[in-house]
């Protein structure tokens, strides 16, 4: 497996795509085991997109895209202006309220990120602030996207591992909490600091709060109809994808009635692209884990880190520590479907609940989409503000922190994560 993760690597920094990374080092192992049958990585590649739990993935996608067209987005700005326009920090604050909002509609931290960037970036640099600053907490407040239901990161944890989706769901919603808080301080401290004013100098109207309510509650009530379905058994996870997607058509063209013949087309066109890069990274994920199951590597690195410690707490602390720092090269989706398999059955042996180590896991994986030198969404918001990657780097570590201090608060407080979904589905 050496030569393959070595393989693994070199593709890309080549710059070759994940997908082909890893299908193409992934059938390399297979060269080095001519005994095995040629058939295995195509009947990989195939059984890989059977999963009937993944038929959510795709339907998620196409929801949200959507919703994004369905003018939801226009309504949510307003809502989060009113929720922290008063706030120091300005379109700071806005744009994390506003990425809390969004978590239920878009799904992508990346996309949010530079979704937010096009329609804040421009302003927040009119209103003063750095490139750098702006950079960093539009692409640090997108944290809060993937895990508010209907994150995909849930989805492909949950089928991967086995874990219950609508557990994973509820769990999202106190540490999205959290995340916001910490942000908002963090936001409110250094922009004391830099001398950057709120975006509202006079107090919301009840008026005001009443449209701008709303306008948004199709989008707020949209995570809430999802984990209920869910609890009370109306829907399975993939059904409930394709009652997301009736749902966002019925919001477009019933309640903002934007949605209209183009723009249909293009969240078509916009959901192919999307589930196509997707599900094709899925099904070549297949080779790859083949080895790694066959190589033993999960009781490999299952050995190795219990022969540090048996703690629990400490266990998780340096899985997401190891996951961040895979994050800083591989894209988050691609660890999540690559080292869950991995980290999942050491944690359960030591038990740890499944969906609290999800929460933890998905949020170490997602901040690699934020730190060079790979980083995804980093690379979005940089290049859409024309920021230097140093700059960005330099100015978003106190987001960092904050970042890091939610996670720590979440790997030795679990009923922090467990508290939602136990209430919701009751305790495991």
């Amino acid at each position: 497996m050496l030569l393959v993760c070595a393989a693994f690597l070199a593709f890309l920094l080549m710059g070759m795509p994940v997908a082909f990374a890893i299908g193409i080092s992934g059938a390399l192992f297979f060269l080095q085991h001519p005994e095995l049958p040629s058939t295995i990585p195509i009947q990989l590649t195939i059984s890989q997109t059977q999963n009937f739990a993944l038929l959510a993935v795709p339907l998620f996608i196409l929801a949200g895209n959507f919703m994004n067209k369905s003018g939801i987005t226009e309504q949510l700005l307003q809502l989060a202006t009113v929720i922290a326009g008063r706030l120091r920090g300005g379109l700071a604050q806005v744009s994390v309220a506003m990425a809390a909002l969004m978590g239920g509609v878009s799904g992508s931290c990346i996309a949010d990120a530079a979704m937010q960037t096009r329609i804040l970036g421009s302003e927040m640099l009119k209103r003063g602030m750095s490139p750098g600053y702006a950079a960093g907490v539009l692409s640090f407040g997108s944290l809060l996207t993937p895990i508010i239901p209907p994150g995909i990161g849930f989805i492909l944890y949950g089928s991967v591992g086995q874990v219950s989706i609508g557990r994973l769901f509820a769990a999202g919603i106190v540490p999205a909490l959290l995340l916001w808080l910490a942000l908002a301080v963090t936001i409110a401290l250094t922009a004391r600091r830099r001398g950057y004013a709120p975006e509202r100098d006079r107090p919301v109207t009840l008026g005001e709060a009443g449209r701008a309510v709303w306008g948004g509650v199709w989008a707020i009530l949209f995570p809430v109809f999802l984990i209920f379905g869910l609890r009370f058994g109306v829907f399975t996870p993939s059904e409930i994808g394709a009652f997301a997607v009736v749902y966002a058509i019925a919001v477009g063209v019933l309640a903002y009635r934007k949605l209209r013949r183009a723009s249909f087309g293009e969240a078509l066109e916009g959901s192919l692209v999307d589930v196509g890069a997707v599900m094709f990274l899925i099904a070549l994920s297949g080779i790859f884990g083949y080895g790694i199951v066959f190589e033993r590597v999960p009781e490999v690195i299952s050995g190795a880190i219990q022969g540090l410690t048996s703690n629990p707490q400490a266990v998780l602390a340096l899985i997401v520590g190891l996951t961040i720092l895979a994050g800083c090269f591989v894209d988050g989706s691609v660890l999540i479907i690559m080292l869950t398999p991995i980290f999942l059955p050491l944690v359960r042996d030591l038990g740890v609940d499944p969906v609290h180590f999800g929460l933890v896991f998905i949020i170490a994986a997602t901040i690699g989409n934020f730190t060079p030198p790979v980083g995804a969404a980093m690379y979005a918001v940089c290049s859409i503000l024309k920021t230097p990657v140093g700059a960005y780097t330099r100015e978003s570590l106190p987001f960092l922190v904050a970042v890091a201090a939610v996670t720590l608060l979440l790997i030795f407080v679990p009923d922090v994560v467990l508290v939602v979904p136990d209430a919701i589905f009751g305790a495991d």
